[in-house]
């Protein structure tokens, strides 16, 4: 009985690893209707996704450290989805505008300078080009509040997506993992982004949600925006002059890489920080 016991156990393992390595192939967002994996591969972008389970969380900056856009912290209850486990690469965006013609205003020259591979993140996006990449792929752009839930990993209360304490280089690529020659992740240092996905992940299996570049998100800006927020599923302001960008990047310090900051540009404007990870709906 016991060496049953035992076989069985091998084959559940065997059987649980198995399914992580051959994770479920999904074209279009109608076939995750009651599809709980916790990794799945999107078809068309071949992008690596994992789910962001249901619930509810504090989001805001519960240190009283950041602007006055980051307050005050509200409870806000979200549906379930799933997220790139990376930033779009330079790989992948080349093939959207390879299959699909898009008109991509950016210079690819100055995208190579600071990402210069294919699968390094891409940048010098609009919001615009952002969300027709989504559209493009199946996908959408996060809510600011999906973003900032995945970010923190199911951590509560913390400052980072791996909790309180800064970084020392081995987390993310950011500002000081360049400059700073007594940094304790050495093969980290980059002069400009890193290869998506080269530093760990947070505990829903997300690299880069700091640092590296800046990513798009779905909602209008508002400065009061979290005083009056729906809270379930909110989806931001109807109308302003500038979309959410969140997560730091490469070239900035570790206030922007809390999980709480937030950031703006124009949506027309491409930015040489500015990257794009999308996310999907569970029908």
């Amino acid at each position: 009985m016991r060496k049953l016991r035992l076989i069985l156990l091998v084959v559940l393992v065997f059987s649980v690893y198995a399914k992580d390595q051959n994770p479920l192939v999904v074209e279009s967002d109608k076939e995750l209707k009651g599809v709980t994996d916790k990794k799945i591969l999107w078809k068309k972008d071949g992008a690596k996704m994992v789910l962001i389970p249901a619930g509810s969380f504090q989001m805001g900056d519960h240190f009283n450290e950041g602007k006055d856009n980051e307050w005050p912290v509200h409870k806000v209850e979200l549906n379930a989805f799933y997220m790139d486990v990376t930033e779009v690469t330079v790989g992948q965006f080349k093939k959207f505008v390879q299959q699909t013609g898009y008109g991509y205003g950016g210079d690819w020259n100055h995208v190579a300078k600071y990402s210069p591979g294919d699968d390094y993140p891409m940048i010098y996006v609009s919001w615009h080009d952002a969300v027709a990449y989504a559209e493009w792929a199946g996908k959408r752009l996060p809510t600011e509040a999906e973003w900032e839930k995945a970010a923190r990993g199911g951590l509560e209360g913390k400052r980072y997506p791996w909790g309180d304490g800064d970084p020392t280089g081995k987390e993310c690529n950011f500002a000081d993992t360049n400059v700073n020659e007594n940094s304790d992740h050495v093969e980290g240092w980059y002069t400009a982004t890193a290869p998506a996905g080269n530093f760990e992940a947070n505990s829903y299996g997300l690299y880069d949600m700091a640092g590296n570049v800046y990513e798009w998100c779905a909602d209008w800006y508002g400065t009061d925006y979290y005083s009056k927020s729906s809270a379930k599923n909110p989806i931001g302001p109807n109308t302003g002059a500038y979309r959410v960008l969140r997560g730091g990047s490469c070239y900035f310090n570790t206030s922007t890489l809390r999980v709480a900051d937030r950031n703006v540009d124009a949506p027309n404007n491409r930015f040489y920080l500015n990257g794009i990870r999308c996310v999907a709906n569970i029908e």
